[in-house]
């Protein structure tokens, strides 16, 4: 009977080590393929032309994608030193990526007032800045447990989850070329943020704390952004952002 029973944890225990290394390739697939439509074979093409800001935003995030990568295999393989080693290097990453995800926000709406659609300018601006500001509060939440690995790593895929709305939508965007896919798209991210709590309930037979805490982030935010979207506060908060692009 031992004989049976120890193989058995043995793969779980190997599946839930390599389940985090596997969610980040997921994630960087999805931003790559996301954005092949109308960013990178554009740029393959050399038919791109795109803004400067647009294109450290695209590095920067798909830098991320890459780094996530990276950081989880070290993880998986048991390179706690090295990992820990390159940890402000994420750090730097978040950073920029706040930074630029906030000037391609304003860039995006300062260009659409400029096409008379500001009201789906100041719409879109609720979208791409509650990400932002989601993905950075996870981040920090992540940063406050790095001694805590068990919360640490379900925090830090589950902020690189929270960013792939804009992946998904953009081919349904190019397509389609209307708005509605957004939305769609954006729910399905809480599709993929279930994946960790469904492994979670596979190999401990319960979900981790902190998998509800990032689930309850990622949908509290999506319910809430579309009301504010439709208030004075935000479309006079929304008018002021597009201003400083002159």
């Amino acid at each position: 009977m031992t004989d049976t029973i120890v193989p058995g944890r043995t793969r779980v225990r190997t599946d839930s080590r390599y389940f985090y290394f596997q969610m980040s390739l997921v994630c960087m697939a999805v931003a790559f393929l996301g954005f092949w439509p109308s960013y990178w074979g554009p740029m393959v093409a050399g038919t791109s032309h795109e803004a400067p800001v647009s294109h450290l935003h695209g590095i920067i995030f798909f830098g991320w994608s890459l780094y996530i990568v990276y950081q989880s295999w070290l993880g998986a393989s048991g390179q706690v030193a090295r990992h820990r080693a390159v940890g402000l290097i994420g750090v730097s990453f978040a950073t920029a990526m706040v930074i630029f995800g906030v000037l391609v926000s304003i860039q995006v709406m300062h260009e659409l007032q400029a096409k008379g659609r500001a009201e789906y300018a100041v719409f879109l601006a609720s979208i791409s800045l509650s990400n932002i500001a989601l993905f950075a509060g996870l981040i920090v939440a992540a940063l406050m447990n790095i001694r805590r690995p068990e919360w640490h790593k379900r925090l830090m895929i589950m902020a690189a989850i929270s960013i792939l709305g804009a992946p998904l939508a953009r081919p349904l965007m190019v397509n389609l070329h209307q708005a509605p896919p957004a939305l769609l798209s954006d729910w399905l991210v809480c599709v993929i943020a279930l994946a960790p709590l469904l492994h979670d309930w596979r190999t401990r037979g319960r979900v981790h704390n902190a998998g509800w805490i990032a689930l309850a982030a990622i949908v509290g935010v999506r319910l809430v952004r579309i009301p504010m979207a439709d208030t004075v506060a935000w479309h006079g908060f929304a008018g002021w952002l597009s201003g400083l692009a002159g």
